[in-house]
């Protein structure tokens, strides 16, 4: 009896302690949520990567991770939205290549300049663009497609994601190598695009592989060329461009985080620790190869150096085009 008054007040501090540890830690899930803004509607590639990262890093970061879709403008809108919001660590900016290092060099007023309103936080993947055409066609390669556009009249429209895009050039260089009349149609996203493909609106798209993935296996459509320097694991049978003789697609672009400039640095080393726990799951590899992606996850340091690289590379194509800022 006496062994057991002296332990009771053992006992209720251990309670105490579980009880702050409990209390601890549903604040930590409770308190403000982690946005990652994503520059596309629900339902595309982009979107669904974002929900697969946050799914797993709300559990790294003790705190809720919500994906806010801004889309519009092939990603301008929510890249705005990164420039305004409180560099307190609380928002994230998932991208691809288009919204940080294409829409500043074909847009005269983005209204932001990644360079100074924006801090690169981690690059996890790069992605084959690629030129898939409408289980609508016959076509089952970019042979047959020439030869039904030319049955055609030599002309065709062919969808993109986003104005002043890198499909929308691969599209100017599919037209030039085959002699064809090729327009680019600019969408809000790809999964608009990828309705009207799969209504047999129109013939042809360009888009990422995650964008194509899934209605490629079910033959819906048919991803028939990607870009890179050489072919795709996940669609062994699919030439590159440059097989097909169109070069300079050899760079493959990115996927990455980025944070409004002035986030303090131990919550982007935190945001990367986490980030990097992450994209070395088994179950988050696998998925995100399956969708199309290569992982390569890279720290703060060299994905800006990444982006640097990249960016400048496609400024000389760019200018090279004579395309001119809209």
């Amino acid at each position: 009896m006496a062994d057991s008054h002296r332990l009771q007040p053992l006992r209720r501090l251990l309670l105490a302690g579980l009880f702050a540890t409990a209390c601890g830690l549903a604040q930590a899930q409770s308190g403000p949520p982690i946005r990652i803004l994503v520059g596309f509607p629900p339902g595309g590639g982009t979107d669904a990567i974002a929900r697969t990262l946050a799914e797993k890093l709300k559990d790294q970061l003790g705190a809720p991770v919500v994906v806010e879709n801004r889309a519009g403008a092939g990603g301008q809108i929510a890249a705005q939205a990164l420039k305004a919001a409180a560099a307190d660590g609380h928002t994230f900016f998932l991208s691809h290549d288009h919204s940080i290092s294409i829409l500043p060099l074909v847009t005269k007023n983005p209204g932001f300049d990644p360079a100074v309103d924006f801090v690169p936080v981690a690059g996890f993947a790069t992605f084959a663009n690629a030129l898939a055409v409408s289980g609508g066609t016959p076509a089952k390669s970019v042979s047959d497609y020439v030869r039904h556009v030319q049955h055609a009249g030599g002309k065709d429209t062919i969808g993109v994601p986003a104005p002043g895009s890198i499909p929308e050039f691969l599209v100017g260089m599919v037209g030039k190598r085959y002699a064809l009349d090729l327009q680019a149609a600019p969408y809000r996203g790809s999964a608009p695009m990828m309705a009207d493909m799969l209504g047999h609106q129109i013939k042809a798209g360009v888009a990422s592989i995650p964008d194509f993935i899934e209605n490629h296996k079910a033959g819906k459509l048919r991803v028939v060329a990607v870009i890179g320097d050489k072919r795709q694991a996940i669609l062994p049978d699919v030439p590159t461009f440059a097989e097909l003789g169109i070069k300079g697609l050899e760079d493959l672009p990115y996927y990455g985080l980025f944070a409004p400039a002035g986030t303090p640095q131990p919550v982007l080393d935190r945001f990367n620790q986490a980030l990097a726990k992450v994209i070395a799951m088994p179950d988050v590899r696998e998925h995100l190869t399956q969708m199309g992606l290569t992982v390569a996850y890279q720290p703060q340091g060299a994905f800006t150096n990444r982006v640097k690289g990249y960016t400048a590379s496609w400024e000389r194509i760019i200018k090279a085009s004579g395309f001119q800022p809209k």
